[in-house]
């Protein structure tokens, strides 16, 4: 019988699914990596398992520890399933523009979830990193993940990720797009991907307000290109130490609506309800469409599932409110009618009888109801 031992045997082995409407018009085949398949609902299970297990080994979680880790929700995610599992606490410290769904989530497996603002320096004692590290060096028998920092997080891909879509693709893949956050993912696939096949292009997407992009393409860590986003999940306002930019050939930027639009499009014309990154990875493949060619095989990776977002991205009134939908006018929407559409209006002194009366009239009852 195929019964697994508990709910952590089940990670790994998302599916390649391919796009076809998004991507109708390139000249190869792009598929999607879809990681919400893993119980956690995102990739950040495997890295989140492979750092406590590691932890474990070094002797630095012992039994009956604390988890402690800054995290935007997935990864704290992963961590709370593997300390259910093997009995560890958890807390997390997250920020105040991460979903409130994630939140929720967090505390429904049993996790503490502490909120700190967004808007400050990595450095400052408010950041969700230096509360993390605070709060590691005063409960004892504690063990902070450093997901930034540590290198468990892109061995994880290194060991599954990048060797399952290797397989997957029986070694035809030419092209790894992939969102740039903590590093892990696309250092560790990337990392293996290589190796089998020096030839592979990597390309990472940022965000704006990120500043990885201009330290992959100078190599200097500027401030000044930070500055508040909206995207979840990736972007960063310092380089983690999971980052080996030798193994990452391009990076793209994308802006929080265009990001935001593409992955409701994914929902609607794919039948893929991701979150943030996944809509930003394919914008970002999109702005890069002119690199590709016929024969390319590209594999995008999309971290986590739409559920996370369901009051922010695929609601339409948080969209609304940021500029990300284009709302008509009652002008647009009389421009744009065609020209046998008779235009009907009511006066103010109409009753609803005498309103419906003209409906009734040009046969409009049916199109209202």
């Amino acid at each position: 019988m195929d019964i697994k031992s508990n709910i952590l045997e089940t990670i790994g082995n998302a599916p390649l699914i391919r796009l076809n409407k998004i991507t109708k018009d390139f000249p190869c085949t792009v598929a999607a990596k879809v990681e919400y398949f893993n119980p956690g609902n995102s990739v950040k299970d495997r890295m989140a398992v492979k750092m406590i297990e590691v932890a474990e080994k070094e002797g630095k979680l012992k039994p009956g520890g604390t988890i402690i880790e800054c995290t935007s929700g997935n990864t704290g995610m992963g961590l709370a399933l593997a300390a259910v599992v093997k009995g560890y606490k958890c807390i997390f410290t997250t920020t105040d523009k991460q979903s409130k769904e994630k939140m929720d989530i967090l505390k429904a497996v049993g996790a503490e979830v502490i909120v700190c603002p967004t808007n400050v320096e990595p450095e400052d004692p408010r950041s969700y990193y230096s509360v993390a590290k605070r709060l590691a060096k005063e409960i004892p028998n504690s063990f902070h993940c450093n997901q930034y920092d540590n290198l468990a997080n892109r061995l994880a891909h290194y060991e599954t990720t990048g060797p399952e879509i290797w397989k997957q693709t029986e070694g035809k893949i030419t092209h790894l797009v992939c969102t740039a956050g903590t590093g892990g993912t696309i250092t560790g696939a990337a990392m293996f991907l290589k190796e089998k096949n020096p030839n592979i292009q990597v390309w990472a997407i940022d965000v704006y307000g990120s500043l990885l992009t201009k330290f992959f393409r100078t190599g200097e860590v500027d401030m000044n290109e930070v500055h508040p986003y909206i995207s979840e999940g990736f972007g960063e306002d310092f380089v983690p130490a999971n980052y080996d930019m030798q193994v990452i050939d391009y990076f793209e930027q994308v802006t929080d609506k265009d990001g935001a639009i593409m992955a409701r499009r994914l929902a609607k014309e794919e039948g893929i309800f991701c979150g943030y990154s996944a809509g930003s990875c394919v914008q970002g493949l999109l702005q890069l469409k002119h690199r590709l060619k016929a024969g390319d095989l590209v594999v995008c990776i999309f971290h986590d599932h739409g559920s996370r977002y369901v009051a922010k991205i695929y609601n339409d009134e948080w969209m609304m409110e940021r500029g990300f939908l284009d709302v008509k006018t009652f002008k647009d929407i009389v421009s744009s009618r065609s020209a046998r559409q008779k235009l009907v209006t009511v006066d103010p002194s109409q009753s609803v009888a005498e309103a419906v009366e003209l409906m009734k009239k040009f046969e409009l009852m049916k199109e209202w109801c």
